[in-house]
């Protein structure tokens, strides 16, 4: 009996999630969004990014940690800095991640 009573918070949970997230994108096309707020939605995409990478690299596990020992923040900042010059998400996404790789092996835990 209780395994039937979770199986079915699950599969009750997904459905509603489901149709919630179906929503916005099954019924997008019988909405019309006016013309001053299209522009704006070009940097949804940036934002969301930019908020997701920020905190990744400046919040360490639950703690704040913004300084020259948080090798996620350093290579983050090296990263950057190829992107600007490169342009190249290739270069950026290599460069970023054997910097990191090599702070972790150096720096102290």
């Amino acid at each position: 009996m209780a395994e039937l009573i979770i199986w079915s918070t699950i599969v009750i949970s997904g459905l509603v999630t489901f149709g919630l997230r179906y929503s916005f994108i099954g019924f997008a096309h019988r909405m019309q969004t006016p013309t001053w707020f299209r522009p704006a939605l070009r940097f949804v995409p940036a934002a969301v990014l930019t908020a997701l990478v920020c905190k990744a690299l400046v919040f360490y596990g639950d703690r704040y940690q913004l300084s020259l020992t948080n090798e996620r923040l350093l290579a983050g900042l090296v990263a950057a800095g190829v992107a600007y010059r490169t342009k190249n998400v290739l270069w950026t996404t290599v460069v970023g991640m054997l910097v990191l790789w090599g702070l972790q092996a150096v720096l102290p835990k």
